[in-house]
């Protein structure tokens, strides 16, 4: 597992570095409609970020399903 999908803070700080959004922890569990910058560019640019730092295929349908930031990283990481 590559670090930024070890553990939630490392995920936020891969949305920080590579997408430009700042979520700090109790950010996780606010539902995605609370950002206003989220959209679904951003969500396409997440799958190709973490595709190719974990070398796999992620599931957009699961992504789809997300409605937080942390159940966007439960789907990237497969838990």
């Amino acid at each position: 597992m590559t670090t930024a999908l070890a553990d939630p803070t490392e995920f936020r700080i891969l949305l920080e570095e590579e997408l430009g959004l700042h979520v700090d922890a109790d950010d996780l569990d606010r539902p995605l409609d609370d950002f206003p910058d989220w959209d679904s560019v951003l969500l396409l640019r997440l799958v190709t970020v973490v595709e190719s730092l974990a070398g796999r295929r992620i599931p957009v349908a699961d992504l789809l399903q997300a409605r937080t930031f942390r159940q966007l990283y439960e789907a990237v990481a497969g838990r």
